[in-house]
């Protein structure tokens, strides 16, 4: 597929990469001749210098063979402009919108621009910090089927009585409908079969109801009770999505922002919250304002660095939820070694929401994928597909496809009218189901591909 990337940003880097790695046809456009040209040079990506909401700029980019424009400039009114623009060309678009003023009106101007899609990483980010604040016990929880199941990822805890289980003797033992589908072990990563042991500090992503993880956690004596404190460091985009969502939640939230307009601005529409207009990185602020009583303690601010080492500055300060934004995605693996309870990667949302629509676009079969999530990035994804027509996984119990399964693929979860079922060998798979499946074979974008 012919794609043109209008930004050459942090995020319209990642998807430039990831899109060229998937095979497909990528120009970045960008106003930077620095930054373009050290970008295309490291991918061997065509680049083009100019600006992306005129038509000169566009046609050099091949405009007129593109299938699809992603703009993701710093600029909101750039990227709904060179939107439109290409919409004249009959080119798919999809614009990032971060303004939180626009964005209350995107379902508005997603259908007067032409728009087949808004992508908000800050808001996504903040959703997700929301749900885990709810629910602390979790590193990350994400909805699929309507927010009828939940996949959600949590640490072991050294002495927890799962340590040593087998995932055989969890089942029996804990009597409740859980899938235990993958674990995270040091650099491993394993969809484990019926005689996998649990080990301490294991990282488990588990596939369940909200009301059953509840109870789930509940046998393994894990926290269930919403955090009723939170200090929250930094007052951008994403801090004001994740005011608005807290505003009923009943918590003491402090938000702590150097910058005097953003706090007269959230002190005015936030009554609720108490603003602090002082330094976020000044640790004898921290102190006084309260860190070591905090239940959750949130770093959004602009540097990885700063947002790293606030962060273990706050666990070392007392036992709270910790929850941190990294915009670089180039150290996970070494970030993730830290003890830092939750890292959010908005980069990581919107490339999972891009690359569910390109996926989406090129599909020519009978069954559609409506979620897509990256469990572990570029390791392990969980899909959704809404099951619209008769294939080869139709009508068969899924025992008898075990054997033409291809290794590390799970079928998660089921959901058929209101019911929702968590398979086991004798269930299968019927036109209009939706089916999570978990695979480390990427990338998935039928349901057939489960086949080997």
């Amino acid at each position: 597929m012919n794609i043109i990337i209008a930004g050459c940003g942090k995020v319209g880097k990642m998807l430039a990469a990831n899109l060229h790695c998937d095979g497909h046809n990528v120009t970045v456009v960008d106003q930077d001749a620095t930054k373009l040209k050290s970008f295309v040079a490291k991918y061997d990506i065509m680049g083009v210098l100019g600006n992306c909401a005129t038509h000169t700029t566009l046609e050099e980019a091949g405009i007129k063979e593109a299938e699809l424009m992603i703009a993701v400039t710093g600029s909101d009114e750039l990227n709904m402009l060179s939107c439109v623009l290409a919409n004249r060309y009959g080119t798919r678009t999809i614009a990032r919108v971060r303004n939180h003023a626009y964005f209350d009106d995107a379902s508005y101007l997603k259908d007067e621009l032409g728009l087949a899609m808004i992508i908000n990483p800050e808001y996504t980010t903040a959703k997700e910090i929301a749900g885990i604040l709810s629910f602390p016990a979790a590193i990350s929880i994400e909805p699929f089927m309507g927010g009828k199941v939940e996949i959600l990822k949590f640490r072991l805890p050294e002495g927890n009585r799962l340590v040593g289980m087998t995932v055989k003797d969890a089942a029996m033992a804990l009597k409740l409908k859980v899938l235990l589908a993958v674990v995270e072990r040091g650099d491993e990563v394993y969809i484990p079969d019926g005689d996998f042991a649990f080990e301490e500090r294991d990282v488990i992503s588990m596939v369940t109801t909200h009301r059953t993880a509840v109870s789930f956690f509940k046998k393994i004596n894990l926290d269930i009770q919403s955090a009723k404190s939170a200090m929250i460091l930094g007052g951008g985009p994403a801090t004001h999505y994740l005011l608005e969502m807290l505003e009923s939640s009943g918590a003491n939230v402090k938000v702590i922002e150097k910058d005097h307009e953003i706090c007269t601005d959230y002190a005015n529409e936030f009554d609720y919250a108490t603003i602090i207009n002082a330094s976020p990185s000044d640790k004898d602020v921290l102190r006084e304002e309260g860190i070591e009583r905090a239940e959750a303690f949130v770093s959004l601010l602009d540097k990885d660095e700063d947002n790293i080492l606030l962060s273990l500055f706050a666990k070392d300060a007392g036992n709270k939820k910790v929850i941190t934004r990294i915009n670089r995605m180039d150290y996970d693996n070494i970030i993730e070694r830290f003890d830092i309870d939750s890292i959010i990667y908005p980069k990581d949302v919107a490339m999972g929401m891009v690359a569910k629509y390109v996926r989406g676009m090129i599909s020519t079969r009978g069954d559609t994928m409506t979620t897509l999530y990256n469990l572990i990035p570029g390791v392990v994804e969980a899909a959704e597909f809404s099951v619209t027509e008769e294939s080869e996984l139709v009508g068969s119990p899924l025992f008898q496809l075990s054997s033409r399964m291809k290794p590390n693929v799970l079928i998660a979860a089921i959901r058929r009218g209101g019911s929702i079922i968590l398979p086991r060998g004798g269930d299968s798979i019927l036109v209009g189901d939706s089916v999570i499946v978990i695979t480390k074979d990427l990338p998935l974008s039928h349901i057939t591909d489960v086949l080997k």
